[in-house]
């Protein structure tokens, strides 16, 4: 007497949702049209709830805010935001980001499994990856990045007050910014202009950019002189503190 085999359970695969459609007999055996009606709704839940997140996919996720990173790096004012050419960065997993750069494992964990949009959202943070903020102050950089001064009063705000407050007022130091890259950089300055506008506090920066005008406009440099107005806004930024 021949034994009829369990037919294999069915995997549908739709987008990065997956079904596991139990085996059915032949008497009771689920239609097709019901099966593709759950795969349906699997994807459309999936997709609401990576875009609650502000997060277009898991595999090569598009963020919405790629100006502060899941770490809390400020990528909207990184030099390398603002360079031009194809060593242009987006931002923190921002359009065309994985093409050029390697995978990194605060966004694996943050975005890809957690499915987060900042590390600070998490239950865990900070976590092990995380250095103390003394640690931080102390660190080495590189003027090719942004300052990881900031990376954990960065987060800390997030927690508190939410991403989107965070970045309304990270708009305020990316505009300062543009100010002082058009105006005052002679091509060596962008930069410390970088640094300027994490560290110090912005409306002492603010302040310094209309001193550095007038002076230019007093001494009547020369507007392309831009050698000369990027000295005059440095020495007038050396002479601020920095931001607590």
């Amino acid at each position: 007497m021949s034994t009829r085999k369990e037919p294999r359970p069915l995997v549908v695969v739709g987008g990065a949702a997956q079904l596991n459609v139990m085996p059915f007999t032949r008497r009771d055996q689920m239609p097709l049209s019901i099966i593709l009606a759950r795969v349906s709704s699997n994807v459309v839940t999936r997709s609401a709830e990576l875009k609650s997140t502000g997060v277009s996919s898991i595999k090569r996720p598009t963020r919405r805010y790629p100006t502060i990173a899941v770490c809390g790096l400020d990528c909207g004012l990184c030099p390398r935001f603002y360079t031009v050419g194809s060593s242009r960065c987006p931002g923190c997993a921002g359009l065309g980001f994985f093409d050029r750069h390697p995978s990194c494992s605060f966004i694996t964990c943050c975005v890809r499994k957690r499915r987060l949009g900042v590390c600070s959202e998490c239950s865990e943070f900070p976590c092990a990856k995380f250095k103390s903020a003394e640690e931080y102050r102390h660190i080495k950089e590189s003027s090719s990045y942004p300052s990881a001064k900031r990376i954990i009063p960065n987060l800390f705000y997030i927690k508190e007050h939410g991403i989107r407050d965070f970045v309304e007022q990270q708009k305020k130091r990316i505009s300062l910014l543009k100010t002082m890259i058009a105006r005052f950089d002679d091509g060596r300055s962008r930069s410390y202009f970088c640094r300027a506008a994490t560290l110090h506090d912005i409306v002492a920066l603010k302040d310094s950019v209309k001193e550095a005008t007038r002076v230019v406009k007093n001494e009547k440099i020369n507007q392309n002189d831009m050698k000369s107005k990027a000295k005059i806004l440095k020495a007038i930024i050396n002479g601020i503190p920095l931001a607590d």
